[in-house]
């Protein structure tokens, strides 16, 4: 009688296994029953089973066993066995079959407690990586795509279905931050396995790994595994080219969804250009994608990595010969962003920052043959780069454009003449100019200089004489009388009197009121056109007070002359930016309830250097508005009580400053187009005009003042340049603060719905994040307005 073929003996042997488990009372039959099944994974000359019978139990029995156990989790016979047995012949099912199939279950019913125990010991015990090792083999089942899909789904999301089952009673090992870097060393396994089975003629398939690779990656964990996984693939590459080919093959079999993923992390976690190019090799040559990321997007649509990022891509194209045609490539692409006029108006100022790294970087690594090929693209990206940065109203794009086009002509060195700007070296241009500097080793410390030590110890034994007593003697002494002091304004050309009239010019107008008036236009026009000729330190805050105490002494007339000189002919845009600030700071100075006492001898300019306008900070308006949002100094509405009216000396004035200024910014002029080129000057005013609304609050002409201010905004609301929409945006917040909540709908109701579905598109889809901020508080002083106003009609409807 023939026996019966492996299949149907293995599937009668399981079905008997199952039923004596089922039904049987007896501990022995039990422990018999288990020990058939674990026969079936039993490897070596000692098995009670053979080898086709094993396989067929793995192909079609093991799984089906193992859903039977998790089924009869509860049953009595489990009871009856200790502690021993239960971990060898219960947990030892699990941990000795095909891995695949016994984490696909363990994932199922993970959460009694029973399986928790065994998928900590299935990973501690290194089944994921005979789990990736068997299809590195071509061992692996031939599954269908679904099943595939939902292993490599298992195996990543792991640390989440355990979190959704087990919380609170999560396992450490089941945490994000001990899971991933145990499956990146798993996977290291698995490829240090597939080297030596190369190395031995074997051949094997990274298919799977590649997988698991791509879909951890674009799941947001590649930060975790390629922390652990970059510098073991570094070092192993350095001289194996065995090595070399297994990452290569990793790469190239990454599935084009997830390589993005899988080459932003490696950029990051590498340690150089060099380790890069051992690990990916030349991927950007065979892989568009691949080339798409790494010589595009990385470059020129992203823009928050560090700086060592892009020496690390950029000395990635750079090192081989074969790559080096996309280093050019890269260069031109990126000096084109940077020259583009209107990216420089419409990019956030850290992506151009970013790009104007990439363009020094790029231009660093290049030879001298290829910049000579470049010549004439890099002049053109200067010239034409540096005139759209330097138009900027933004005082660090301008310095990008000043650093950027004197790094270019010193490496282009055209004709011998190198481009110096003058400007405040901070940190951020500093980075910039270093490069162009090629990055190096640690350097050795410098030898100290024993020369020098000796004579600064004997220096410092020496007693310094006292000299702070000290005058310095001066031959001229200061004007005592106003129109002296306009005198030599006017006429001297001795650097010492010019010099001791203007620091004593601003207390002299203070002091002597009735003799300011007299001369008021005449000294404000002086010092209006006044230079330092003579490099007097403090200058322009001396001239700048000294206007400043005109203006609040003489008011009218002064603000007549300066408000009609901005919009004149043959003034230079820093005279125009001057009529602004001493405008600005006037009606500060007037808005002060009268009630304060105050020195008249007393100049509101304390320091010697000039104190730098309110707009020469991108942030300053909109960190001032959310200090006096949050305390509630000037909040209307249900929250707070409008703010107490007090006498000032700015209320009967406010129109004199505000209105001229409104009266000819439509109409060009040979040298001054604010609504065109001179976008510097128009945010200013702005934001000027904005502070002189502000300051009006709860004066009679504020309402008349607010609706001819939004007037004027509304036309270039959506202007290219950040700074100008930021000054409307802070113009809009100055109105709505500075009216309170029954005129504004009163006097504004037919512009405020307009206004207000402007800010909600400008608050979602403005590029500049500080216009988006200040759209939003806009909206909630609006909001907060109209909110109080229809209280306050329903409350005077329940009284009637």
């Amino acid at each position: 009688m023939e026996s019966p073929a492996p299949n149907t003996e293995v599937r009668l042997a399981v079905a008997q296994c199952f039923r004596t488990l089922t039904t049987s009372t007896d501990n022995k039959d039990i422990i018999a029953a288990l020990q058939t099944l674990h026969s079936y994974l039993d490897e070596g000359p000692d098995s009670r089973t053979t080898l086709p019978q094993r396989a067929e139990f793995r192909r079609a029995h093991f799984t089906r066993s193992l859903q039977f156990l998790v089924s009869n989790i509860q049953a009595d016979w489990l009871h009856g066995l200790t502690a021993a047995q239960r971990t060898e012949l219960w947990d030892g099912l699990f941990l000795k079959g095909p891995p695949e199939q016994a984490l696909l279950v363990l994932m199922e019913g993970i959460g009694e407690l029973r399986w928790v125990v065994i998928t900590e010991r299935f990973l501690q015990t290194g089944r994921l990586a005979e789990l990736l090792w068997s299809y590195c083999q071509g061992a692996g089942p031939s599954d269908s795509p679904q099943l595939r899909e939902t292993l490599l789904g298992r195996i990543v999301a792991l640390p989440d279905l355990t979190a959704n089952r087990l919380h609170p009673n999560n396992k450490p090992l089941f945490l994000p931050q001990q899971y991933y870097p145990l499956l990146a060393t798993e996977m290291l396994t698995a490829l240090e396995r597939t080297c030596q089975a190369l190395k031995d003629g074997t051949d094997c398939s990274l298919t799977f790994v590649a997988q698991t690779l791509g879909k951890v990656c674009i799941q947001g964990h590649s930060g975790q595994v390629l922390a652990v996984m970059a510098p073991r693939l570094s070092v192993c590459t350095c001289s194996d080219m065995v090595w070399q080919r297994v990452c290569w093959k990793l790469l190239e079999n990454v599935p084009q969804r997830w390589l993005e993923s899988v080459l932003t992390g490696l950029v990051q976690a590498v340690s150089g250009p060099d380790a890069l190019g051992r690990i990916i090799g030349n991927l950007v040559l065979k892989n568009r994608k691949a080339q798409y990321v790494i010589t595009h997007k990385l470059l020129l649509l992203q823009y928050k990595y560090e700086t060592q990022v892009l020496r690390i891509i950029l000395g990635y194209l750079s090192t081989d010969r074969e790559r080096r045609p996309l280093l050019i490539q890269v260069l031109r692409t990126v000096s084109q962003a940077w020259a583009n006029p209107s990216a420089v108006k419409h990019t956030p100022i850290e992506q151009q920052l970013y790009v104007s790294k990439a363009l020094l970087l790029s231009v660093s690594l290049l030879k001298d043959s290829e910049l000579q090929e470049l010549r004439s693209d890099l002049l053109q990206c200067m010239l034409g780069g540096m005139q759209s940065h330097l138009d900027s109203s933004v005082v660090r794009i301008r310095h990008m454009g000043m650093v950027v086009g004197e790094c270019l002509s010193s490496r282009m060195d055209i004709s011998g003449t190198k481009l110096k700007f003058e400007y405040d070296q901070d940190e951020e241009t500093q980075e910039l100019l270093s490069l162009m500097t090629p990055s190096t080793g640690d350097e050795a410390e410098a030898e100290p200089v024993i020369g020098y030590v000796f004579f600064t110890s004997l220096d410092d034994e020496l007693t310094p004489y006292d000299m702070s007593g000290d005058q310095e003697i001066s031959k001229a002494s200061p004007p005592r009388y106003l129109r002296d002091c306009l005198e030599t304004l006017i006429s001297s050309e001795d650097s010492v009197r010019v010099e001791l009239s203007l620091r004593v010019a601003e207390g002299l107008v203070r002091k002597n009121v009735f003799a300011a008036r007299e001369i008021s236009v005449q000294l404000a026009k002086v010092l209006l056109h006044m230079e330092d000729k003579y490099s007097i330190k403090g200058f322009l805050s001396l001239r700048q007070a000294t206007m400043v105490a005109v203006t609040v002494t003489d008011c009218i007339p002064v603000t007549q002359y300066l408000t009609t000189e901005f919009y004149s002919l043959n003034y230079s845009l820093r005279q125009r930016l001057d009529i602004l600030e001493v405008l600005a700071m006037a009606a500060q100075e007037l808005s002060k309830p009268i009630t304060e006492k105050r020195d008249p001898s007393v100049g509101i300019v304390a320091s010697t250097d000039l104190t730098p306008y309110p707009g020469d900070n991108p942030v300053h308006w909109r960190q001032e508005v959310e200090k006096r949002i949050q305390n509630g100094h000037f909040l209307f509405g249900a929250t707070q009580p409008p703010a107490k009216a007090t006498p000032n000396r700015y209320a009967p004035v406010a129109g004199h400053f505000f209105f001229p200024l409104l009266r000819n910014y439509d109409k060009p002029q040979v040298t001054f187009d604010l609504l065109g080129s001179d976008q510097l000057v128009l945010g200013r005013l702005i934001h000027t005009l904005g502070l002189l609304m502000h300051l009006a609050v709860n004066a009679p002409i504020a309402a008349q003042m607010g609706r001819a201010l939004l007037d004027f905004v509304w036309a270039v609301r959506y202007h290219a340049d950040q700074m100008v929409r930021r000054g409307v945006l802070f113009a809009v917040c100055s109105v709505f603060l500075s009216i309170n909540s029954q005129n504004l709908l009163v006097e504004l109701s037919d512009q405020l719905f307009e206004t207000r579905t402007w800010l909600a598109d400008v608050a979602e889809g403005d590029p500049d994040a500080d216009c988006r901020n200040l759209a939003v508080q806009s909206l909630v002083l609006l909001d907060k307005s109209l909110k109080k106003q229809l209280q306050d009609q329903q409350a005077l409807g329940l009284e009637s």
